[in-house]
């Protein structure tokens, strides 16, 4: 069916607006087509002239609840939070399945403002990316995909809100400027280097690239700090029982900074006789009245026996005076070979007995970025999840988490790793956050419709196979406005059609799909040509899930 009234039958050419002809010759609408061979199968760029309703909230289908204790169950209520900055924003840790673009603006109407970190690993524009996208395109295309993402995604972002986002050198330059326009320059924070695989990988340069870039920008940067790993504590002890903690021994010299010293203080050890001074090029941390403050609160101990070459005293750090359990976040911070894409394979084949990701990202990456910008509790949004690794990470590590993956093997990769999270699986990070299992997910599809057709379209395996289909196209689902189908009818019995490879016919074929109708409308979900789309309890969820956030916090309070 076209985009038009019910009653306008769906055999007949689609009604123009009055500037245009009512339909065009067959070669003029063939050639339009062709010219248009660039689009993309996956990610078609939009023509917003052609879209009024295309980022309306859309309903929900195949909801299931993922739990330790009952498996996959259905979903009888969306979760809130009763209190606090998310008081109304739903409770759930979420996975969806459909476009990322049109799931960001479903979910902008839930959660705007409200997300703590967003990590994206989009499709690098090479050619080769492990992403099941076409991941050639051409380069401004690309940033056009990129820019519609980010700019909705923004929005999503809490005040004290960070973006992370993996890149390679194919298109870093390019996406940090125009991160540079979506986030503000200001609010470019830095960018992590991740070392990705030691073995060379370019012979006829002679030049090996061995890295990529994770490019960092905060919603407002005056509200970040973010933080590295966690410190080493295990020289923390407290052998003589210290009233003030565990401590480690410190160095009481500092560089002199190419200042001359005069009469530098001499340390005498009363036990031994042992005398210390700095020695060449440093000084003390401390001028004498600061030696007998020490001594006076037992920071500075002098040692009762110790080896000819040793220093005669110690100075004490105590754990409790430190300013954070972390260290600062560092732009090499990355560089470890623990972080290699080799270590996330082994994850991957440990979890599926197979390579089942091409280039994927081990779980160290993710326990450091997520604990650099958030608390438990938190919301963690990745709308390119691939393997599920965001969201792995961060169900062990008590965050709240958004996931969105419009690929197929969403069900058979994040979907089953986190049940396999939940019931208490030991690789990755598991054992450094003493991971036991435990939680809960709720999956859910954007409801399709012409999707469905999209999908239907890719699967064709011949050219008769494509002819058959469009005929039912026209029959059951909607075209743009300006299609004539009766032309088209004649253009794809045409031998220059048919010379045509398979995917270049599919791909005309998928550039009549109206974009509005690639999923049901909320607004629509009742209509009777939706009926075979979502059930009554869909209905109900989808309804559910987008009542006002303000409502359901009045309800709490009135509760």
């Amino acid at each position: 069916m076209t985009s038009q009234p019910a009653s306008q039958p769906a055999s007949q050419p689609a009604s123009q607006p009055a500037s245009q002809p009512a339909s065009q010759p067959a070669s003029q609408l063939y050639t339009k087509l062709t010219q248009k061979r660039q689009e993309i199968f996956f990610n078609q760029p939009l023509a917003f002239d052609e879209i009024d309703r295309l980022f309306d909230a859309k309903a929900f289908s195949k909801f299931s609840r993922y739990t330790t204790a009952d498996g996959k169950q259905p979903v009888g209520e969306i979760k809130r939070h009763s209190d606090g900055f998310l008081k109304g924003v739903p409770a759930e840790n979420l996975i969806i399945k459909g476009n990322n673009l049109i799931a960001l603006h479903s979910l902008a109407t839930q959660f705007k403002g409200k997300v703590k970190l967003i990590y994206i690993d989009p499709p690098y524009n090479t050619g080769n990316d492990g992403f099941k996208y076409n991941d050639k395109f051409n380069h401004s295309t690309w940033l056009t995909f990129m820019k519609n993402r980010l700019e909705i995604a923004k929005t999503l972002l809490a005040d004290d809100g960070v973006i992370f986002v993996s890149i390679d050198e194919n298109e870093h330059a390019y996406l940090k400027i125009l991160m540079d326009e979506i986030f503000n320059r200001e609010n470019f924070i830095g960018e992590l280097i991740r070392k990705t695989k030691s073995t060379t990988n370019d012979v006829k340069t002679g030049f090996n690239i061995q890295h990529e870039y994770l490019l960092i920008f905060a919603e407002d940067k005056s509200n970040i700090f973010l933080l590295g790993e966690e410190k080493d504590f295990s020289n923390y002890k407290n052998p003589d029982n210290d009233p003030n903690g565990d401590w480690t021994t410190s160095d009481p010299t500092a560089t002199d900074d190419g200042r001359k010293i005069k009469n530098v203080m001499e340390i005498k050890n009363p036990y031994t006789g042992k005398i210390d001074i700095p020695g060449n090029g440093r000084r003390w941390r401390f001028n004498e009245q600061g030696f007998y403050k020490l001594l006076e609160e037992g920071r500075l101990c002098f040692k009762k026996e110790h080896k000819p070459n040793e220093r005669g005293f110690f100075l004490k750090r105590y754990k409790n005076e430190l300013k954070s359990d972390f260290l600062f976040l560092n732009s090499l911070d990355t560089v470890d070979n623990k972080f290699l894409n080799q270590v996330a394979t082994k994850e991957l084949i440990k979890l599926f007995d197979d390579k089942v990701f091409d280039f994927p990202k081990p779980e160290s990456l993710f326990q450091i970025i997520i604990q650099s910008c958030t608390n438990q509790g938190d919301i963690v949004l990745d709308y390119h999840l691939g393997s599920g690794t965001t969201a792995a990470v961060a169900h062990k590590m008590n965050r709240q988490y958004i996931g969105i993956e419009q690929m197929d093997y969403i069900e058979t990769l994040a979907v089953e790793r986190l049940k396999k999270v939940i019931d208490g699986e030991q690789g990755g990070i598991s054992k450094a956050v003493n991971w036991q299992g435990g939680g809960e997910f709720v999956y859910a599809e954007l409801a399709p419709f012409n999707e469905t057709a999209k999908q239907q379209i890719l699967a064709c395996a011949s050219a008769g196979c494509l002819k058959a289909l469009f005929e039912d196209l026209c029959e059951h689902y909607f075209l743009k406005y300006n299609v004539s189908v009766n032309e088209f009818s004649q253009i794809i019995e045409e031998p220059e059609f048919q010379s045509l490879p398979l995917d270049e016919q599919k791909q005309m074929v998928l550039e009549m799909l109206d974009l509005n109708q690639m999923y049901v409308s909320l607004s629509e979900m009742d209509d009777a040509q939706f009926s075979g789309c979502l059930n009554d309890d869909d209905k109900a969820l989808s309804r559910a899930f987008y009542q006002s956030v303000k409502n359901q916090a009045e309800k709490k309070d009135g509760e």
